[in-house]
């Protein structure tokens, strides 16, 4: 039997925890990318991304009724199931990232961008684009969540809040706090002087 499209995320967690699996693929389907693309803003590390969604969804097979539809939509029950995988993944880093460069998606040979006009400038558009990455990396976490779930991940006020368990108040704060250390960050790349690749 196929489930209709527009069957509530809701009604689909009823029923996988009914041990339908076709209900749970979908509720998988349409969550994982974004929940990935979460992990991995967060992270940096497409690894790490991957494991996160994994023990996300997992943590929804083992007991599926932990979702509670008093407290939220199950979008949020997830954000909020990978933040909490996120900062144990932090808790077990040492400080330093290595930033690997890949699609946000995690697939591709390790090139973000690929610009045919000349290779000077895809290796500008590179750089340019290792420098955000790194600069978001290295904001504190309570303004890099509010940077990447409203900037990047394009999430409103409310649902950040959700997601994050605080006033949306304090997401407008840090969201605002966190541009500007964003802005400065860059602007210290922007200053320092420019390295010379001979690869390409």
């Amino acid at each position: 039997m196929t489930i209709p499209k527009e069957v509530a995320d809701d009604v689909l967690l009823k029923r996988a925890a009914k041990g339908d699996e076709e209900a749970f693929t979908l509720v998988y389907r349409r969550h994982q990318a974004a929940i990935y693309r979460f992990a991995l803003r967060m992270t940096g590390s497409p690894w790490a991304a991957e494991e996160i969604v994994q023990d996300v969804f997992m943590t929804l097979v083992r007991d599926p009724k932990k979702y509670d539809v008093q407290l939220g939509t199950v979008s949020a029950f997830l954000y909020g199931v990978a933040r909490n995988r996120i900062l144990k993944h932090r808790e077990r880093l040492p400080r330093e990232i290595a930033l690997e460069e890949k699609n946000e998606d995690g697939s591709g040979n390790g090139v973000l961008l690929i610009d045919t006009a000349t290779p000077a400038l895809w290796a500008e558009k590179r750089e340019r684009t290792s420098q955000v990455r790194a600069a978001v990396l290295e904001l504190p976490e309570e303004f890099r969540e509010a940077v990447v779930l409203c900037e990047l991940q394009e999430m409103s006020y409310e649902e950040a809040a959700a997601i994050i368990g605080c006033p949306i108040g304090t997401i407008r704060s840090r969201l605002h706090r966190g541009r500007a250390l964003l802005l400065a960050k860059l602007e210290i790349f922007r200053g320092a002087p420019r390295r010379v690749s001979a690869t390409v």
